[in-house]
């Protein structure tokens, strides 16, 4: 099974959840994403601005995004 980077770069890790549906709706010192799923349901996310992020912390977002672990590492490394 392929693994998480170590540190993934922010804006990567954005790109990829923009690719899957998610929009930034606030920067700070974390930044917001919100998905409107097909069902009329949002879903939010909140991913701390840092650089980088550890590859715990990407499995926790992912988990949160409801997002099958192939399909991040798919879209991720596109």
């Amino acid at each position: 099974m392929p693994r998480f980077p170590v540190d993934a770069p922010l804006r990567e890790v954005m790109a990829a959840l923009e690719r899957l549906g998610f929009k930034t709706v606030r920067e700070g010192s974390h930044i917001a994403m919100l998905r409107e799923n097909t069902d009329g349901t949002r879903t939010p996310l909140t991913i701390p601005d840092h650089q980088t992020l550890k590859s715990s912390t990407l499995g926790t977002i992912r988990t949160r995004a409801g997002i099958a672990r192939e399909d991040f590492l798919r879209v991720f490394r596109e």
